[in-house]
């Protein structure tokens, strides 16, 4: 009974696959029975077509080739209408030019006339028109790129038109100099306006991803492009000399991109990204990027909302912005330090405020001059540089900078200093020219405590800091715990046996 009802099995399986089988190879016949099929209408077809010409050919009488001029159109003589076949014209000629006359055939006037069509149905969609023409602020009449532009004009204008407000108005300190330096590297001066949307023309801004200033550079792009970045002073946040930076790297960015708006995209996502995209994209052009995942929804806002910005603040009564108070422009005077010296005693050589001094020198981070260089250019208030240095000649050389001392104890060393004051140790070592080691009972200066206080910059440094350190004795944990249970499985498995 076993084995008839194994071989039952079987035969069923067996039915199944014949059955399987059947319909594959019926599958196979039919798909060659069809390409025979097609494969022999495709020749009668042609067949057709070569008797056809063959009989045009013997009507229509030879062509002296040297005779026929090379500017004119090639076309068959005219025949009686009715000797034509009225289905099939083939020497018939429409829109006779050389490259786009087509035989008047029923296919062939039907395909053109559909393609008319939809040509005349798109019409309104025109690349080459240009909206706001200007070299920097046009773009292209095509639904997305007005969508994107009227959406951030709404954005300024209405959503947040009391902040857009001061930032206008903030704008009158800065810009006229901004314009200047574009113009001096080639730089069309519209594109000062992106300061307008990067940071609202504010020396102070900060970003989520660490960009600082106006332009908001990130540290490794600003130390490319020349900007001093350390203990002392953060060159990104000068609004002159930021913005040197930055018409050097837009500059550098048309010349890899030869377009502006490509420029500004990778001025807010970097070269490499819209590099990719474009290559990924098959395109060369900003807006065409827009309808494609290629660019985050940001870099996609970018251009159109500096567009928006631009044309608001070129004509800002016409979009309901009325009595701005438009700040003074930026006005100073230099003068030229050999040795660090303390904001305050500068403020009162110049006879104004330590505010007033950190406002026309936003880089400084601490409550002096740079110590680490050899000369510094102070910028001061407009008409007051011959009263500081009168000034500042009546101040003894060892009261223009302070400093604080500390004595070495046993066991210290400068990196030990250093965690214990929260002062870098290349600070520490700047201070004491670059002393390596120090001895207990030796003195030290430091930064004096009534003057130094921690930036912002600093406290992310001290809370980065301190994340890596929980980090690590979380792995530590960790690791200790498991050596302590491989120890006692080890035990454990040793006494059992």
């Amino acid at each position: 009974m076993a084995r008839k009802k194994i071989f039952l099995d079987k035969w069923v399986i067996f039915r199944k696959n014949r059955g399987d089988m059947s319909k594959r190879i019926i599958s196979i016949v039919l798909s060659c029975l069809f390409f025979c099929l097609f494969s022999s209408l495709g020749s009668i077809q042609n067949a057709w077509s070569d008797e056809l010409l063959s009989e045009d050919s013997k009507a229509s009488p030879a062509l002296d080739q040297d005779k026929v001029p090379t500017d004119q159109t090639l076309s068959a003589p005219e025949q009686p209408a009715e000797e034509q076949p009225q289905d099939a014209q083939s020497d018939t000629k429409v829109n006779q030019g050389l490259t786009t006359s087509y035989p008047a055939t029923p296919v062939a006037t039907k395909a053109v006339n559909r393609n008319i069509s939809l040509s005349s149905e798109t019409i309104d969609v025109q690349p080459d028109t240009k909206v706001n023409q200007g070299l920097t602020t046009s773009y292209p009449a095509t639904p997305v790129a007005t969508k994107a532009v009227n959406r951030n004009i709404s954005l300024f204008a209405e959503t947040i038109k009391e902040r857009f407000s001061i930032w206008l108005a903030r704008s009158g300190k800065y810009l006229e100099m901004m314009k200047e330096i574009f113009r001096a590297n080639n730089v069309p001066e519209d594109i000062a306006f992106l300061s307008l949307i990067e940071s609202g023309f504010s020396p102070n801004a900060y970003s989520v991803a660490k960009a600082v200033g106006p332009w908001q550079f990130i540290a490794s792009t600003g130390k490319r492009y020349g900007l001093k970045i350390d203990w002392w002073r953060d060159e990104r946040k000068d609004p002159v000399k930021s913005t040197e930076a930055a018409a050097n790297y837009l500059k550098d960015l048309y010349d890899m991109f030869g377009s502006w708006n490509l420029a500004m995209a990778a001025y807010n996502a970097g070269e490499g990204k819209i590099l990719k995209a474009l290559n990924r994209s098959k395109s060369d052009d900003y807006w065409a990027l827009l309808s494609t995942r290629q660019i985050n929804n940001e870099t996609k806002e970018y251009v159109p909302r500096f567009i928006a910005a631009t044309m608001i603040a070129a004509d800002p009564q016409s979009y309901g912005f009325e009595n701005l108070d438009y700040r003074a422009p930026l006005q100073y005077d230099e003068v030229t330090l050999e040795k660090p010296l303390d904001l305050d005693i500068a403020a009162s050589c110049a006879q104004t405020t330590v505010n007033a001094i950190r406002e026309l020198n936003p880089e400084l981070r601490r409550w002096s001059t740079p110590a680490n260089v050899s000369s510094y250019a102070l910028r001061i208030p407009v008409g007051a540089r011959d009263l500081f240095i009168e000034n500042l000649s009546r101040i003894p050389e060892d009261e223009r900078f302070t400093i604080a001392t500390y004595t070495v104890r046993k066991g210290d060393t400068v990196k030990k200093i250093a965690c214990k004051t929260g002062i870098p140790a290349s600070v520490i070592s700047e201070l004491n020219k670059g002393v390596p080691a120090v001895r207990a009972g030796e003195k030290i200066y430091l930064p004096p405590k009534e003057k130094f206080s921690l930036d912002r910059d600093d406290k992310v440094m001290i809370k980065k800091v301190m994340i890596k350190k929980a980090v690590y004795k979380k792995s530590r944990r960790k690791r200790n715990k498991r050596i302590l249970v491989t120890s006692l499985s080890k035990k454990d498995s040793y006494l059992t046996n």
